[in-house]
Formats: C-alpha cells, structure tokens, sequence
C-alpha cells in the first residue's frame, strides 16, 4: 500500500513538473522580448516632416545601409503623414499653400499608404530593407480616423461600425486626424487587432504610436495586438509631455517612452533634455527605454523651403541645424549616458559628415549600448547657471564607466574636481580616456578641465 501510495506521488508530482514547465513556456513564449541595448535608427520627422516619399525613402534607406547600418542603428523608420495624399501643383515635391490633403485609408478605416507618396505602397522598401539587415518602421496616431467614422466604415472581423467605438469628445490637441477609441466598447480591441495585423502583413518591425502615453488602456490594446500577431514587433509610444509615473506598469508594455515633447536644435531644448533626464531617473531601467527624442543634427526641416511655401513653421525652415560643435557633442553625449534610443533626424542624403563622425562615434555608441541610465553625482550652481557631473557605471564591470562633465553655462569656465567630486574612488587608480578630445587623461588625485559655454568632457574610465 505505501509503494502504491509512494508511485502515486511520484505520478502527481511529475504530472505538475510538466504542467508547471508546460504553462512556462506559454507564458514565456508571449511574453514580450525586451532589447538588452537601446535602440538605433533613422527617424523622417526632424528633415521631412509629414511629406516623407517613396523617392526620398529609397535614396535615404541606400545611406542608412552604407554609412549607419555598419555601427550597429537597425530600424529605419517613416513618421507621421506616408498616408495623406494632396491635389500637388504640376512640379511640387512639397504641397504649399491652396493644395488640399486627404486620407488615405482601407474599407475598414485602417491607414494605408498615399498613392501619391507611395504609389508602389511597401512591400518593396521592406524587402529590400529586410535582405540588407535593416528593420522597417511606421508612426500611427491613437484611435481611428474621423473619416473612417464620418463613413461609419466596418470594423474587420467584427459585426461592429466605426461610430460603435469611437470616442468623440476624446480628440488630439496637436492633430485633427482621429477620434479616441472606448475600450469598453465591443469591436475596440479588434479594430487595433486589425490595424496591427495589417502593419504585421507588410512586415512593419517597430511601430511608434503618438498621442498615447496618457492613454494605459490604448497602450494596453496596441501592446495585445502586437502579442496576438506572434511577431516581434517594437512598441514606441510618445509624445513624452505628459507621462504619468501610475502608468508604469502599463509602460512596460512599450520598449520605449518618449520623456519630453519635440526636441529641436536650440539651446532651450539642450536644457529641457537635462531637466527631463533628471526628472525621470527614478524610473529608469525599469524594462522599458527613456527615449528622449530624436537626433536634429544635420539638413533638416527640408519640407519647408522658404522660397516655395507660405506653409506656418514653428521649428524654422529648410536648414543645417542650429547647433554649434560643442552643443552637438553635448546633445550625442546627453543620449549616449543616459541610454537614450537614438534615432538620426537629419536626412542621410545631405547631411555633413562631421555629423555621421559624431553619430557613429564607437566610444559614444558603447556607452549608449551598455544600456545603463547614468545619474548626476555634483552640481555646481551660480546665479542659475550650472556645471554637471554624470556618471554611467559599466553594467557589469565594477570601477568601469563613463563621465560627462557639462558646462551649461554661458561662458568658458575652468574647474577641478576630487576623484571622489566626479564619482569615483580616491584609493583605485584609474585609465581616463577623453572621448571627444581623444586623448588620455593621466590619473591623479584631482583633475583639472577647461570647458567651454555648452560644451563637454565626455570621459571614459577604468580601473587599472
């Protein structure tokens, strides 16, 4: 009786070792899988705007292959507006003044690509992207379009309408696109099923959703949709004015979160990213990346041309970024230390080099790519103006890391630092590499720097 009772248990206990190690690999098996390394990629927004073409893609996907694709940047990807199609003037690239817009959407009110931007719609530019190694990227707004209610147009798969779903008194401050979806409606979840499916269909990798952050049960519904297509898909959700710390558990859906509004090239923007970065260090590596906008560097803002169009600007017109040297390696080094995703914003085409030198740097790109969220160690403040110390440990490598010494002030300063003022320890003898300047700095008890108004000593370091 007790060898029948002994194989019994012996039985169940198998039994469960198979249904635990059985329901494991469900749960791991939908689990979404998270980058170990901030992402890298190209972003149209910063050069084009919402005009983005299929010429204009093509001829930037080829230098994203050739001169970014080799230091590691993957996705590739086309913002806001590859679904609008325009009544252009014989000759235009860029509609101006008069040229009206309309949507370009399916029968079941999803975006589809513009046939007068993309009059051979994806599948191509995919593919080709996809044989080169290189991921393929799509912004989508909240919610569904006021055309596709206006119509009442079917939601696919389902008995349920457009006007069943939508939210109309829920509408987007900056974009008179879309309505906001009820989630408690039936038909909700589907409609961002099928939106989901139909970018999975194109073989889309990495979506950036806007207009979302203050909206957990949307990014809930996004983040099932992806789950529910069985692809890895990477969730970017922004834009980043109005993130709530309650939502954390929501944001881990997301591989990355905007932190700010738009960041342009402007000395207010190098501020707003300090004060951002500093804000929202308490939720930092937590299984999602602090995104703190794309790279402005280079031509950009080439949709507006000044000579051609009337068009209002609030970001300026075509032109090389604002930035002087200094604050380019300020901006690259900001992103670098606080394993921000970075996405180029200028376009490939026309760009200078001395912007691709920054951008592909590999000492910057292996700071930004051990994926810690570096912290402030000592501030030095007159009449508001600051001089920062940051440091980003090594993920793995104890007395290994990097420090960024930022003058924010308006005028050249010189400053001297204790090994224990930039973070480290006075007992352990150190290798400093000074990144921008490319030189080695010999260890000492104190260290000396001269800095320049918005400029930066970027520094490597290691125990000997």
């Amino acid at each position: 009786m007790i060898a029948m009772k002994d194989q019994i248990k012996k039985k169940g206990i198998i039994i469960f070792s198979i249904v635990f190690f059985s329901l494991n690999i469900l749960s791991n098996a939908q689990a979404p899988v998270k980058s170990a390394a901030p992402f890298l990629g190209w972003n149209s927004y910063n050069c084009y705007g919402t005009h983005i073409n299929e010429k204009l893609t093509w001829e930037n996907l080829e230098v994203f292959i050739q001169k970014l694709k080799p230091f590691g940047y993957e996705y590739f990807v086309l913002d806001a507006g590859w679904y609008r199609y325009y009544d252009l003037k014989p000759g235009e690239i860029w509609p101006t003044d008069g040229d009206k817009s309309y949507l370009s959407i399916d029968e079941y009110g999803r975006f589809y690509p513009s046939e007068v931007l993309f009059p051979n719609g994806f599948r191509d530019i995919v593919d080709y992207a996809h044989k080169h190694g290189v991921k393929f990227g799509l912004h989508l707004m909240r919610g569904i379009s006021r055309e596709a209610v206006m119509k009442n147009l079917p939601i696919k798969g389902t008995k349920y309408f457009a006007r069943d779903i939508a939210n109309v008194t829920d509408t987007c401050n900056w974009s008179s696109l879309n309505y906001g979806i009820d989630m408690d409606k039936p038909g909700a979840q589907e409609y961002y099923n099928s939106v989901v499916e139909l970018l999975a269909e194109w073989g889309v990798d990495f979506i950036k959703y806007d207009d979302i952050v203050h909206k957990p049960r949307e990014i809930n519904a996004v983040a099932d949709a992806i789950q529910k297509t069985g692809k890895r898909i990477v969730l970017s959700i922004s834009p980043g004015d109005d993130i709530n710390p309650e939502y954390y558990t929501t944001y881990q859906r997301a591989d990355m979160i905007r932190i700010s509004r738009d960041i342009w090239d402007l000395k207010e923007d190098l501020e707003i990213s300090f004060e951002q970065w500093e804000k929202i260090l308490p939720y930092a590596d937590k299984g999602f990346w602090l995104d703190m906008d794309m790279i402005p560097f280079g031509h950009i803002r080439i949709n507006y041309p000044v000579s051609k169009t009337k068009l209002s600007s609030h970001r300026g017109y075509d032109r090389m970024d604002y930035f002087s040297y200094a604050q380019k390696k300020t901006f690259i080094t900001q992103r670098a230390m606080a394993a921000s995703p970075l996405f180029m914003g200028g376009a490939l085409t026309t760009s200078p080099n001395t912007v691709f030198e920054l951008i592909t740097d590999r000492d910057m790109l292996e700071c930004n790519q051990n994926g810690v969220t570096g912290s402030l160690v000592k501030r030095l403040e007159n009449y508001s103006e600051k001089l920062d110390v940051w440091n980003t440990p090594h993920k793995t490598n104890a007395d290994e890391g990097w420090i960024g010494i930022f003058n924010r002030r308006t005028y050249l300063d010189l400053v001297k630092f204790s090994k224990e003022e930039l973070g480290l320890s006075k007992t352990v003898s150190y290798n400093f590499y000074d990144i921008w300047g490319k030189k080695i700095i010999d260890d000492a008890e104190s260290l000396v720097f001269e800095i320049p108004a918005d400029d930066v000593v970027f520094i490597r370091y290691k125990k000997r």
